[in-house]
């Protein structure tokens, strides 16, 4: 299942900076547009890897996964 997120990005002092709008906490400063959007990515993706982790580990043994579909 593939999702799509928004990333805001703006040029400040010559730094691109940007967050997803999705998810707290995701946010980088590149020099290029270019770089910005990439580090975005891998930052997402490691930040829904971590929270999966967190989120499985505390929920121990005999549960049940659901997806939802917004």
């Amino acid at each position: 299942m593939s999702q799509i997120y928004t990333a805001v990005t703006k040029q400040v002092d010559g730094w691109w900076v940007g967050w997803i709008e999705e998810i707290p906490g995701v946010n980088c400063q590149e020099p290029t547009r270019e770089m910005l959007l990439e580090t975005l990515a891998i930052t997402l993706r490691e930040a829904i890897a971590f929270n999966r982790q967190e989120a499985l580990a505390m929920v121990g043994s005999d549960y049940h996964e659901e997806r939802i579909a917004l």
